[in-house]
């Protein structure tokens, strides 16, 4: 697919559609980054044979996707451009009044079916491991901090990092979180007491006007690249054999929780998931330990076969 300029019939739906999923969606710039990628090579693919969106065919987004395979694109990366064309075509239905005119060219073409990867998390045992820091370097208080209200309240890292003092009162944080959308969590006694530490040694670093709750040594909001740095880091330090990042943290908050409580649809909430399909794949890695647990404690499981 080369690299051509595009002309106002194929850019002007790319802006309008960004333009909603930046200031409607409050999408992050990671995601608009990614659908502007997305459809912008798709555009490119599609120039060639016609005038513009309104008149890309079935036909065209099949040779689309076909291509792809033949370019070796995994399937994911299959999926993710074919759903960034479906959305662009929903945004443009929605968009024009008479929605009927719109055809949605992409609305039958399926990618091809993949196996999705359980979510990694560190069982309980390891997670203990990690947060038994001892060290009352401040920086180290700071990370313990961020790593124990994490694990607490299963952040994202970006909620993590745009958290302000204010947001946590009462045992609660209050998030907001993708599309926006605000939720309230409890925060756990052993985070709570991590965030009190940090908050001793905070004016150490933050300058008195600053809101964020954390801060780096430069005296400004911490950023995601500094957090996923400083876990890795401490993973290492603590002895841990699993690569520690932020995701890894949320995906044990859920996991661990749902081991101990079966509440899929509380955890749903936790986490900001906007369907319980999102939150449903946990239940696999639930299974997982439910299978250990039948295999060392159900009397039938541990008879020998004849």
């Amino acid at each position: 697919m080369s690299d051509i300029s595009l002309n106002a019939q194929w850019q002007t739906p790319i802006d309008d559609f960004m333009a909603y999923l930046r200031y409607e969606k409050q999408y992050s710039a990671h995601t608009l980054t990614q659908y502007q990628t997305q459809l912008s090579l798709a555009a490119q693919f599609f120039a060639p044979h016609c005038h513009g969106w309104s008149s890309v065919s079935s036909e065209l987004i099949r040779r689309f996707s076909m291509q792809l395979r033949a370019q070796q694109y995994n399937p994911r990366s299959i999926n993710l451009k074919l759903s960034c064309i479906r959305s662009l075509y929903k945004f443009l239905k929605t968009k024009h009044a008479d929605s009927d005119s719109v055809h949605d060219p992409a609305a039958a073409q399926k990618g091809p079916k993949f196996q999705k990867p359980l979510p990694k998390n560190l069982d309980v045992d390891q997670m203990m491991q990690l947060l038994d820091i001892d060290d009352d370097d401040a920086l180290a208080v700071r990370d313990k901090a961020m790593m124990e209200l994490m694990y607490s309240s299963g952040l994202r890292i970006s909620e993590l990092v745009n958290t302000n003092l204010y947001d946590i009162r009462d045992g609660e944080i209050r998030v907001l979180g993708k599309g926006n959308k605000e939720r309230v969590v409890p925060v756990g006694s052993k985070a709570r007491e991590a965030i009190d530490a940090w908050l001793k040694l905070r004016p150490m670093f933050a300058h008195e006007e600053e809101l964020a709750l954390f801060v780096s040594s430069r005296k400004t909001r911490i950023s995601v690249r500094h957090v996923r740095a400083r876990m890795k880091e401490w993973g290492v330090k603590q002895g841990i054999s699993a690569n520690v990042h932020p995701h890894k943290l949320r995906h044990s908050f859920a996991s661990h929780l749902l081991e101990s409580s079966g509440d899929l649809r509380g955890i749903q909430e936790m986490l900001g998931h906007s369907s319980l399909s999102a939150t449903q794949v946990y239940t696999h890695v639930d299974f997982q330990h439910l299978a250990k647990v039948y295999d060392q404690a159900h009397p039938r499981a541990k008879q020998k076969k004849p």
